[in-house]
C-alpha cells in the first residue's frame, strides 16, 4: 500500500463536445496541482449507433475513439517521470449493448473503466423536468430503476469504478429524499463484485450543490466494505483535482482508512 497518493480519475476534454481544453491541458493542470496520477476518462462513443457521431454534444464519435486512446498513450510516455497519465474512459451502461461495449474495450490497454448510468427509462438522468407530474409511487419506481441499472453495471464485469452513483439528484435535489431500500441492495452488490465507487465533486456545479454520492451513501458503502476513489469529473482544466483534500478529510471523518487507485485494470490501495 502506497501512502498519500494524489490522483483524479475522472476528467474529460473537448472531444465529448461539452468540455473544454485538450488532454495535454488537463495533464498540465494535474501537475500544477501536485497530483501523482491523472486519469483521462472521456465519454464513450455510442458504439451501438449506425451513425458515427450520434450526439456530438455528449460524446465523441466512434471514429475518434482510437485516436483518443493513441493520444493518451502518447502523453503517458511523454510525461513519464513527471506524472502517471492513465488511460480510462467513462462508459455509458446500456445492458442490451454490454457485449458490444466489452468487445470495443478489449481492443485497448485501459488502466480502468468508469461505468456510469446516464439514461433511465429512456431519458437522460439530468433532463430537467423529467420529474414533473410524477406521483410519489412513480418517483420511487424511477429511483429503483436507476439503482437497478447501477446494480446490473456492477454485475457486468465491464468496470473497475462506478461513476457518480446518486447523480440523478443533480437537477432534482429532492431525489435524495425519495424513500426506498434499493440503495442498500445496490451497495451490497457493488461490494460483492468488488468495485470501487467514486467521490465525484462535480455535483457542486449542479442544483444539488454537493458531491456525489451523499455522505449517508458513503457511510453505508463503508459499512458494506465498498472501496472509494476520487474523480473531479472535470470538464475544464481548472477543475482538475477539485476538492481532493476536502474529500480526503471527509472520508477520514466517515471512517475510511484507505482509498483505491488503478493501473492496468488492477486496483491498489493508498492510505488517506
Amino acid at each position: 500500500m502506497k501512502p498519500d497518493l494524489k490522483f483524479d480519475f475522472h476528467t474529460h476534454h473537448d472531444r465529448c463536445g461539452h468540455a473544454v481544453g485538450t488532454i495535454r491541458e488537463y495533464v498540465e493542470a494535474a501537475i500544477d496541482h501536485g497530483l501523482d496520477m491523472i486519469g483521462i476518462s472521456d465519454h464513450s462513443p455510442y458504439f451501438f449507433s449506425k451513425e458515427d457521431h450520434l450526439y456530438p454534444g455528449i460524446a465523441m464519435a466512434k471514429t475518434q475513439f482510437s485516436e483518443y486512446v493513441s493520444e493518451v498513450l502518447q502523453l503517458k510516455k511523454e510525461y513519464s517521470g513527471k506524472i502517471d497519465v492513465l488511460l480510462g474512459v467513462e462508459s455509458d451502461f446500456f445492458p442490451e449493448h454490454a457485449d458490444l461495449y466489452r468487445q470495443q474495450y478489449h481492443l485497448y490497454p485501459f488502466d480502468y473503466i468508469i461505468g456510469s448510468v446516464h439514461v433511465v427509462d429512456g431519458l437522460n438522468i439530468f433532463k430537467r423536468g423529467r420529474w414533473e407530474g410524477l406521483s410519489d409511487t412513480e418517483k420511487r419506481q424511477t429511483k429503483e430503476n436507476y439503482y437497478y441499472l447501477i446494480e446490473e453495471s456492477a454485475r457486468s464485469g465491464l468496470f473497475q469504478i462506478l461513476g457518480h452513483i446518486d447523480a440523478m439528484k443533480g437537477f432534482y435535489p429532492s431525489f435524495s429524499a425519495i424513500q426506498t431500500e434499493t440503495i442498500d441492495k445496490t451497495l451490497k452488490v457493488i461490494a460483492e463484485f468488488d468495485l470501487a465507487i467514486e467521490v465525484n465533486t462535480s455535483g457542486k456545479t449542479k442544483d444539488c450543490g454537493g458531491w456525489y454520492p451523499a455522505d449517508e451513501i458513503l457511510e453505508r458503502a463503508l459499512y458494506y466494505g465498498v472501496k472509494a476513489t476520487f474523480g473531479s469529473d472535470a470538464h475544464t482544466p481548472g477543475r482538475v483535482g477539485d476538492d481532493f483534500e476536502l474529500v480526503r478529510q471527509r472520508l477520514k471523518e466517515i471512517g475510511y482508512k484507505e482509498w483505491a487507485y488503478f493501473k492496468s485494470k488492477k486496483r491498489f490501495l493508498t492510505t488517506l
